[in-house]
């Protein structure tokens, strides 16, 4: 009874992060609606993103940005920001 508990609380836990992080994703650039920001997705919005950039906090190396890895990249002050 004990590990089923355990696992039923992380299932839970893991499906409200995974809500949270979802929220954060803009869905007005996230065009293809997966959740995730691939690097056409941003570049169309932030003209200025380089490749490298993107791959640099790219940490799954999947080729796309979750927003935690959009996250990381706003923190470090490399995601070019809109103006206005």
């Amino acid at each position: 009874m004990r590990i089923a508990s355990r696992i039923t609380t992380a299932a839970i836990a893991l499906t409200l992060a995974t809500s949270v992080l979802a929220e954060e994703i803009d869905s007005s650039v996230d065009i293809d609606g997966d959740g995730f920001y691939s690097y056409a997705e941003l570049s169309a919005v932030y003209p200025d993103l380089t490749e490298e950039s993107f791959a640099e906090f790219d940490i799954s190396a999947e080729g796309l940005l979750d927003a935690q890895e959009v996250s990381e990249m706003k923190k470090a002050g490399a995601f070019p920001m809109k103006e206005g």
